[in-house]
């Protein structure tokens, strides 16, 4: 069973009412993500509110939107922004994506997401845990079209998904002129499978610029680069 709380450097999260407990998805997310200009942040589908504290924590001055359409991870992450540092530029919202993203006037530079993967058979009777994995509540289309609806001009779209859900997100994404410009794999260590890809997306073709990270080295021990990319939020580094 996971902890009902995960201790950060700078803030705790609560999670035992969310259906998607922290992860190595999310924090690799909340790390990575990044753009020249951030005055607006926008975390879709937030569940606990990781990495909506995380961007709080790495740009001081921007203003971070967090989207979450299950009730009681919105509760719950509500309450760990509020018991947080950074809870006067951090905004919850308690509505789906697509309700979100038909709302007038909103525009963000920076859009980050760890959304649902699974298609809609095979659930289990945990029908939190399901709208957290599954993604008939979010469907890539749906994600796709909200994204291109709120994101600013110059803007960057960073989502992290395994990689063959990727390949189906970049097709969809190239219908609607975005384009991936950064691209990060991640592996548990160097002669594993990869685990999940991160991408960051743009209105602007470029050569995608690729990277890949390892979370260990051959010897089991966390990877330098794995450190220095978390040194900031995890107590282990």
């Amino acid at each position: 069973m996971a902890n009902s709380y995960f201790q950060f450097k700078q803030f705790m999260i609560h999670q035992e009412n969310c259906g998607m407990k922290v992860s190595t998805d999310a924090v690799v997310l909340g790390a990575l993500s990044s753009h020249d200009k951030m005055d607006r942040i926008l975390d879709v589908g937030t569940g606990t509110g990781v990495v909506a504290l995380m961007l709080a924590q790495r740009f001081p001055s921007s203003e971070v939107h967090a989207v979450e359409i299950d009730g009681a991870a919105f509760e719950q992450a509500s309450a760990n922004v509020a018991s947080g540092p950074w809870n006067h530029r951090i905004f919850l919202y308690h509505l789906s994506f697509q309700d979100f993203a038909n709302q007038p006037g909103e525009h963000f530079d920076l859009i980050v997401s760890n959304p649902p993967y699974f298609p809609a058979h095979h659930k289990s009777r945990d029908q939190q845990r399901n709208l957290a994995l599954h993604n008939d509540a979010l469907s890539f289309d749906d994600l796709i079209k909200g994204v291109v609806r709120l994101l600013s001009p110059q803007g960057k779209f960073w989502v992290i998904l395994p990689e063959r859900q990727m390949q189906d997100l970049e097709k969809i994404a190239g219908e609607f002129h975005l384009f991936a410009n950064e691209s990060f794999e991640w592996r548990d260590r160097p002669q594993a499978c990869v685990l999940r890809v991160v991408v960051a997306f743009s209105f602007h073709a470029s050569t995608s610029k690729k990277k890949t990270l390892f979370i260990r080295d051959n010897d089991l021990n966390y990877s330098a680069d794995y450190k220095k990319l978390l040194a900031d939020f995890l107590l282990a580094f």
